[in-house]
């Protein structure tokens, strides 16, 4: 089992910057896919990024490529979403969630652990 604690949510203006993160514990030993996904109201949680093990392969939403990026440190069993250029439409609560194995999935159903959410609102 892992568990994920997410934090470094907030309200930020539109075209600024907010850094999420996303620490994990339990058997985190275990080599895990981990990802970012969100959720606005009344919509469904949509895939943001996701970054394998390793972090040579990372996966982008076509709406954050180019503004997010996703990062990892094993050692501090703990994940980031550096977000920068936000957008009002970026305003959800962001998931973090962990899928165990090699590769870099993108669909929810391959992720078998999740935190409880962090909110981000972006500001016009």
């Amino acid at each position: 089992q892992v568990q994920l604690v997410e934090s470094g949510g907030g309200l930020v203006q539109a075209g600024g910057s907010l850094r999420i993160s996303c620490a994990a514990s339990g058997r985190t030993y275990a080599n895990y896919a981990l990802a970012w996904f969100r959720q606005a109201p009344g919509k469904e949680r949509d895939h943001v990024a996701t970054l394998s093990y390793s972090g040579r392969t990372a996966y982008y939403a076509d709406s954050v490529k180019g503004r997010f990026t996703i990062s990892r440190d094993n050692a501090k069993s703990t994940g980031y979403l550096q977000m920068n250029s936000l957008k009002p439409e970026d305003t959800a609560v962001y998931y973090c969630a962990a899928s165990r194995g090699f590769g870099a999935p993108t669909d929810r159903i391959d992720f078998a652990w999740w935190g409880q959410g962090t909110q981000v609102t972006v500001s016009s």
